[in-house]
């Protein structure tokens, strides 16, 4: 009887014990282990070298990837004959094509054709710099083609001359305007990062990768990662805030 009990089926066939029985099975099933996590002093320092890596790259990613897109923001808006067909056509590549192939491309492809080695999160940085200049590209070309006219004309009545009219009217007006999409941008390239492991960058998710092929928890190593990824992103939308804050005060004079 004993036994007839335990395989979750009475002498009766009740449903209810045996439904009973299956969730008890479940719940052992789900048990979580966290603490084969924060235990071990190994994989917190991997977590924290991910994390730092992630952060890193993001950050120099963002910033060469403004740098290139300020530029060919600026020669789309000044209309520069062939730049201008060349730019628009180096955006709808790169906005076109899968950022999974670009990193491969650029990793295993290049290295191949011109004879050079890098270590791979170089690869990694270039290719995230490259792919997300094109996003920032059109989100500043939409700031700068949208940006006052009026300001444009109250300057040239004050005798400015179109580059500093470029640079000190309208594009500090273009890029407040257009900054919450630049931070959303730049929050995407953070969660980005995580496809750079596919090419061995010891970031963030192959961190995670690393302790799941050691622990075979995967719920709960990719559950800790879910809560870092949040938790940096957040971090970066208070210090983003406080950047606007600082450049842009005229935007919360109310």
């Amino acid at each position: 009887p004993l036994g007839v009990f335990a395989s979750g089926v009475t002498p009766q066939g009740s449903p209810r014990l045996s439904a009973t029985v299956v969730l008890i099975r479940r719940a052992k099933a789900l048990e979580f282990r966290f603490f084969e996590i924060y235990r071990n002093a190994e994989y917190l320092l991997l977590l924290a070298k991910g994390a730092l890596l992630s952060g890193g790259i993001t950050v120099l990613s963002a910033t060469f990837g403004l740098i290139i897109a300020f530029a060919i923001a600026g020669v789309r808006f000044a209309r520069v004959p062939v730049l201008t067909q060349l730019t628009a056509a180096y955006v709808e590549f790169i906005r076109n094509t899968p950022l999974i192939v670009q990193l491969f491309f650029i990793a295993f492809g290049l290295p191949l054709l011109l004879g050079y080695e890098w270590p791979f999160w170089a690869h990694a940085l270039l290719s995230l710099s490259i792919n997300f200049s094109g996003y920032f590209a059109e989100i500043l070309r939409a700031g700068l083609e949208n940006a006052d006219s009026g300001q444009r004309e109250a300057a040239r009545a004050l005798g400015l001359r179109p580059r500093p009219i470029f640079f000190l009217v309208i594009t500090p007006v273009a890029i407040a305007t257009m900054f919450a999409s630049l931070n959303s941008q730049f929050i995407f390239l953070f969660l980005t990062t995580g496809i750079i492991s596919e090419i061995g960058v010891a970031d963030l998710t192959q961190a995670g990768l690393y302790i799941d092929s050691r622990t075979f928890r995967t719920f709960e190593v990719f559950l800790v990662l879910t809560a870092i990824y949040i938790g940096i992103s957040m971090l970066f939308k208070a210090v983003l805030a406080l950047v606007e804050r600082r450049l842009f005060p005229w935007k919360f004079v109310r």
